[in-house]
């Protein structure tokens, strides 16, 4: 019996030995993770619930060339409230909630105030420290809530607590839009926006916050603990102005059109600014927006447009003069199995290479072209590009389209491939690309690269300015330049864009008009499409901006480029004249007072004096010492003659103006009847008959 409780004790020690053993182990193991490794948990436990977070910065602003905002970052609010706050006791929620959600309702106009009162008690019985109350209100808003009961005592007593974003907005809303372009996640950068991001985004910023639940975060404190940095602001060569009319009247023709899409673009010759560019396509819906820069991106057979390289090729390699005569055969020539025909019915007989220019003859320039270069096409191509063609203009916004010419070692090369691309076929340009050249034969054979940006600011400060950007010094000789002038002032004067002569200032340009390949059927098969284009420059004489427009696919059985493209050109320059001062010849005063002085009206010496020395016109001495006198004038001076009235006799009033003739009458006791506007030129009693006090007279004005 003894030996068994003995047993037992031993039993009991030991197990009472290994749980005070394994407690110890225990004890110590709180006491080294609470003491030792205390630290590094407590720092683990806190990244897993705080964070670095990033802080986007305000996007810069893109500016037209005059300082008016086309993009802006506005900044919206997301109005979160922690109900737990220290201010937002149980006796202060209850008497505060009926007006908060009142005031609630009146401002947003969402929810009635009885709906913002159920959610904001649920809020608070729930406990939620990062509740959602309003998302994207703007600035005035955010600063009325503020205001309301309970958040009004402050962040951490109120519980307001507000996220700053900002919103990408286009003051003109579509104008100009593709230009002004995007940048978005996932989706391919445009325009200036996606070619200028580096510049625009800023810097990002970083913020302590604290993870609540899920994904929702919340700012550990007010400070940042780096503050964003705002990006800068891009000043772009667009003249809002000018950007509004060409958009204007190129969707008014291509609406009068039914044209499927176009574009126009305006340059500055010297400097390569591009101050409009304006892209229109039809959607679905039969309305016109902006889909894709065609200006810059939409590579097509240029036509007619071509012509102009090729009369300036055969001049520069100097196979051929502007009076050389050309056969154009009745309108047709035949090259190995394929027809050209001229859009003229039986063609223009024998003429000159400008004037086979000027009207835009197919047989005439594709002959000329045949003959001098059959022997060697390969020559021909090389001048082109010389020229700048075949090559890309490495633009400052992406997407520009191909600039392509068949060459002779190319599989698709044929016996009709040389006439074919002297008329603009076999070969593809971009409108800019072709608007590049005939730029540089406005700027004396100086190509320059189109710009569409020509500063970058912060805040008010230039950080980079992007100077005229020279392509070729030269791209023919004088004389080739002086000939291509002439000849596009041809086309304007007597060829196929007559229609643009006005006695304001002069253009010059050229017309094309081209069939458009089908997708996958090539020019014969389906129906047939054109696009029309017009491209120039103006004024002739002293070149300060070049245009082209392109009208694709009209639809109304009317696609000449004389009727469909050169109308927006018209409208374009006219604005471009009327706005700008610079295209205006200055008036010699002395020259205007010579060919243009209005015809003088017989009136009082003192009115006549004061009116010849308001104008500064010299005056003979002698003569008008009277009450009444005439005006001579002599081409350089002003001679006043005496006119002395009978007061017994009818005074002739005839040239005075209504108030002169008026005085005078009646002064020599007439009654007066007046009828029409001006100058008297008619009178119902003749001067010099004798008066009769009281009678009447009629006095026409005209």
């Amino acid at each position: 019996m003894g030996d068994t409780r003995k047993d037992v004790l031993i039993r009991t020690y030991i197990v009472f030995g290994f749980m005070v053993i394994f407690g110890s182990a225990i004890v110590g193991r709180i006491w080294q993770l609470q003491n030792v490794e205390g630290a590094k948990w407590r720092a683990m436990a806190d990244s897993l619930t705080t964070q670095l977070r990033r802080i986007d910065p305000s996007r810069g602003n893109i500016y037209s060339s005059d300082g008016r905002l086309l993009a802006t970052s506005v900044p919206i609010y997301d109005l979160r409230v922690d109900m737990m706050a220290d201010g937002i006791t149980k006796e202060s929620f209850n008497a505060n909630v009926d007006s908060l959600a009142a005031k609630l309702s009146t401002l947003f106009k969402d929810k009635p105030a009885s709906e913002y009162k159920h959610i904001l008690r649920e809020a608070r019985r729930d406990g939620e420290r990062f509740f959602l109350l309003k998302k994207n209100v703007s600035y005035q808003q955010m600063m009325a809530v503020k205001t309301f009961p309970l958040f009004r005592l402050g962040r951490y007593k109120g519980g307001l607590i507000v996220e700053q974003k900002s919103r990408r907005e286009r003051p003109f809303k579509l104008l100009a839009a593709r230009m002004i372009g995007y940048q978005r996640d996932g989706l391919i950068p445009v325009g200036i926006e996606g070619s200028f991001n580096n510049h625009l985004k800023g810097v990002n910023g970083i913020r302590l916050m604290q993870r609540i639940s899920g994904s929702v975060w919340k700012p550990l404190r007010d400070e940042n603990e780096i503050d964003p940095q705002d990006g800068n602001d891009v000043i772009s060569t667009i003249d809002i102005n000018i950007q509004d009319v060409a958009e204007n009247s190129l969707l008014t023709q291509l609406q009068q059109h039914n044209a499927e899409k176009g574009c126009a673009v305006l340059m500055e010759v010297k400097t390569g600014h591009v101050l409009a560019i304006a892209n229109l396509t039809m959607g679905k819906d039969g309305n016109y927006f902006e889909d894709y820069n065609l200006a810059i991106g939409e590579s097509t057979e240029p036509g007619s447009t071509m012509k102009l390289a090729s009369i300036m090729a055969m001049y520069e390699d100097g196979l051929a003069q502007p009076e050389d005569l050309v056969d154009t055969q009745g309108g047709a020539v035949r090259y190995a199995n394929r027809i050209m025909k001229d859009s003229h019915e039986g063609g223009y007989g024998t003429i000159t290479l400008q004037h086979a220019f000027e009207l835009s003859s197919n047989v005439g320039i594709s002959k000329m072209v045949n003959r001098v270069y059959a022997r060697n096409p390969q020559a021909f191509v090389d001048r082109l590009k010389s020229f700048g063609l075949g090559t890309k203009l490495g633009l400052q916004v992406n997407g520009e389209g191909s600039s392509y010419l068949r060459e002779t070692s190319s599989k698709y090369w044929s016996r009709t491939s040389l006439p074919w691309l002297s008329i603009g076929y076999e070969c593809s340009l971009t409108p800019l690309q072709v608007l590049t050249l005939y730029n540089a034969v406005a700027n004396n054979g100086r190509m320059v690269r189109p710009l569409f940006v020509k500063e970058i600011r912060n805040k008010g400060q230039l950080v980079q300015e992007f100077k005229p950007s020279i392509i070729k010094d030269s791209i023919a000789s004088p004389a080739t330049i002086k000939f291509a002038k002439q000849a596009l002032e041809g086309v304007v004067e007597h060829g196929t864009a007559t229609n643009l002569k006005n006695a304001q200032y002069k253009v010059a340009g050229k017309t094309g008009t081209a069939q458009i390949a089908n997708l996958g059927k090539g020019y014969k098969d389906g129906k047939v499409r054109y696009q029309a284009s017009f491209v120039g420059y103006f004024p002739a004489d002293e070149p300060m901006y070049s245009c082209m427009v392109v009208v694709y696919a009209p639809n109304n059985n009317l696609y000449y480029a004389s009727q469909v493209a050169a109308p927006i050109f018209k409208e374009i320059a006219d604005k471009v004249y009327a706005s700008n001062i610079e295209l205006h010849k200055e008036l010699k005063f002395e020259e205007t007072l010579a060919n243009n002085l209005p015809a003088v009206k017989t009136g009082t010496s003192k009115s006549t004096r004061e009116a010849v020395k308001g104008l500064g016109i010299p005056l003979k001495s002698g003569g008008g010492e009277g009450n009444w006198v005439a005006v001579n004038w002599s081409g350089q001076s002003v001679e006043m003659k005496d006119v002395i009235f009978r007061h017994d006799q009818v005074p002739s009033v005839m040239g005075m103006g209504l108030r002169d003739a008026l005085y005078l009458l009646e002064s020599h006791g007439l009654t007066v009847r007046a009828v029409g506007r001006g100058k008297v030129i008619k009178q119902s009693i003749v001067a010099g008959s004798k008066i009769e006090k009281g009678g009447e007279i009629i006095i026409q004005l005209g």
